[in-house]
């Protein structure tokens, strides 16, 4: 049962970490941060600092929120037009689908950890806990660089094999002019998985390092 334990924590906190960071990006005070980063992109097509900014925030919003397709259909800007066009709609609500999967996976997996946290401190199973999460993060270090480095390789293949993963055909695929590809260009994303695969492997190998010393 211990060993169950053990295993399990492992498992728990190789999920755990890079979806804590997937959540922390999925606030609006991100996109103020980032759009200020040196050498990010302007938007050729006219946006403003404060126009992205805004527009990318209500798609931020509701990938996290409870609203349906028309919180981003229905908006428009001054001459009328629409904001996102129906495609982009569509897409969108394909990302708050998996999004949304993700955030409950990342939920159950914490509570689960706690979990097996409590019944490891009343079975006087802390070590095997302690040393289960330590290999998770040390696991996970090894992954992300791995992915790191084929990220690093070839960017757009690992891009795109992401996106095969979670849509179908060509369903993420916009024209430079599109909103989506304004608010949210392929520097985005790059410095998205940065953040994620960076922080979450700085992350797994201080855990790995600290919990795997013995007391």
């Amino acid at each position: 049962m211990k060993l169950y334990l053990s295993g399990l924590a492992t498992l728990l906190t190789i999920l755990i970490i890079p979806l804590f960071l997937v959540r922390l990006l999925l606030i609006p005070s991100f996109l103020a941060i980032e759009y200020r980063m040196p050498g990010f992109p302007e938007d050729t097509y006219g946006f403003t600092y404060e126009e992205r900014v805004k527009w990318a925030t209500y798609g931020i919003e509701y990938l996290v929120n409870d609203a349906g397709p028309e919180f981003l259909g229905d908006l428009r800007f001054d001459d009328g037009l629409p904001v996102f066009n129906e495609r982009e709609v569509g897409h969108m609500l394909d990302v708050k689908i998996v999004v949304g999967y993700t955030l409950t996976v990342f939920r159950v997996s914490l509570v689960l950890l706690v979990g097996l946290g409590l019944l490891a401190w009343r079975r006087g199973w802390v070590d095997a806990y302690r040393l289960g999460i330590s290999r998770g993060g040390w696991i996970l270090l090894v992954i992300l660089f791995t992915l790191g480095l084929l990220a690093i390789t070839s960017f757009w293949q690992f891009f795109s094999a992401f996106h095969a993963i979670f849509f179908e055909g060509d369903s993420w695929l916009f024209a430079f002019s599109d909103t989506l590809i304004r608010l949210y260009p392929i520097r985005f994303w790059q410095d998205v998985i940065l953040y994620i695969f960076g922080g979450s492997a700085l992350t797994g190998g201080l855990l790995g390092w600290f919990l795997g010393k013995r007391p």
